[in-house]
């Protein structure tokens, strides 16, 4: 069995007095995109600040690489080959497009390979290179997500945290952007742990999936499993004709977890 890269081991997580993730365990393979489906304010986005050093656990652990990193500074997160592109895209908005590319790989000293690499990110988002003297503020929605999924891309690393990549975006477009994180996970090896309210889409992108209800993992399972399991159909894919025995089963679920 292929050791984990990322083995997240009963995390928990507080914002102030309020407890956001509770005893989360989830674990992701070399090259594996794994996806965590949860409502809002279900504990996705607490669970990839958790990993990428934002935010600090009170419980638990989060070890990549054999390492446990749970209370590392977010900086050093990233020099261990862990980006994050958080939800809402979050570029530098009076930098240009390619002075915020050259942002993310502010750690590198390997001149050649940030030239392949900015080459890299042209080569999967030619509008950026197009716009790669235009300051990233005006740029269009979807365009601000292919910088800041590029700008992580530039940190040449091991496992790429995508919170909400889908949001605000048109639907042509999101069909774009997963096909170009297929693509990374494909073509570059790059493992993936994606948080998406897209559900369908998600799942049909990622090989493993969790499923996260009020701070905690209710559901597991490979994706194609998921995407046949009523439940997940009645309410992930709003396929009502999943019919009300999915309900019922969720709902016991819900009850025993």
């Amino acid at each position: 069995m292929t050791e984990a890269l990322l083995h997240v081991d009963a995390i928990e997580t507080f914002y102030g007095p309020i407890q956001a993730i509770r005893g989360v365990s989830l674990e992701v393979a070399p090259h594996q995109i794994v996806t965590v489906l949860g409502a809002n304010g279900a504990g996705k986005t607490t669970v990839l600040r958790t990993v990428s050093g934002i935010l600090d656990p009170e419980a638990g652990k989060v070890v990549f690489e054999g390492k446990d990193i749970a209370h590392m500074a977010p900086d050093q997160v990233m020099r261990m080959g862990i980006c994050h592109v958080p939800e809402g895209r979050e570029v530098f908005p009076f930098l240009t497009v390619r002075e915020n590319l050259m942002m993310g790989s502010y750690t590198r000293r390997d001149s050649d390979g940030i030239a392949k690499d900015l080459a890299l990110c042209f080569r999967y988002f030619p509008r950026l290179e197009e716009r790669q003297h235009q300051r990233a503020g005006l740029l269009s929605g979807g365009e601000q997500q292919m910088l800041a999924i590029s700008r992580a891309l530039m940190g040449k690393p091991k496992l790429l945290l995508l919170d909400e990549p889908s949001l605000g975006l048109s639907p042509i477009l999101v069909q774009q952007i997963f096909e170009i994180i297929r693509r990374i996970n494909q073509e570059q090896g790059v493992a993936i742990l994606l948080v998406e309210q897209n559900a369908h889409i998600a799942l049909k992108t990622a090989d493993y999936g969790y499923v996260l209800e009020v701070g905690r993992i209710v559901a597991e399972d490979h994706c194609a499993t998921l995407l046949g399991r009523d439940d997940i159909k009645e309410f992930y894919l709003g396929q009502k004709e999943a019919g009300v025995r999915g309900q019922r089963r969720w709902k016991k679920r819900r009850l025993w977890n």
